[in-house]
């Protein structure tokens, strides 16, 4: 059971997961980083939180990637934004794809923010260190 703030990361690749994990930790972020490798994980999970509402929190943030497999970043993003309850969850897409008209589907299915991977870890750093401090403490999110 998670009952405190934390993040969810819907990451595939296991070297991504490991790097994002590295990251947080190298800026010395100590926030709860939860990973799910699938859409369909990313989905079960948030729906147990609606179920479990007293029980569990909303993740800060979701940072979703986009090329899943079982469900892609795209079906989840909408499924997302169309919950009642769901949808006031911030959805960062953290995707290889640096492609602007999937950037501009995204923002239509309801993104929040659309981040292209870095490239280099110098630059996931400063990436991580950007993305924590704006959905942690300059965004204002409803409970």
């Amino acid at each position: 059971m998670i009952e405190e703030a934390y993040i969810l990361i819907a990451e595939d690749d296991s070297d991504d997961r490991f790097l994002l994990q590295a990251a947080f930790e190298e800026n010395g972020f100590r926030d709860k980083l939860m990973f799910v490798e699938n859409g369909v994980e990313v989905l079960e999970h948030l729906d147990n939180i609606v179920r479990k509402k007293n029980d569990w929190c909303y993740p800060r943030f979701v940072l979703l990637d986009l090329n899943m497999p079982k469900k892609d970043g795209r079906e989840v993003l909408k499924e997302l934004k169309q919950h009642p309850e769901l949808k006031k969850i911030p959805v960062v897409i953290f995707s290889t794809t640096n492609n602007e008209q999937e950037m501009r589907r995204c923002y239509e299915l309801g993104a929040n923010s659309y981040i292209t991977k870095p490239n280099s870890f110098e630059n996931l750093l400063k990436t991580v260190t950007a993305l924590r401090s704006y959905w942690t403490h300059t965004a204002s999110i409803p409970a």
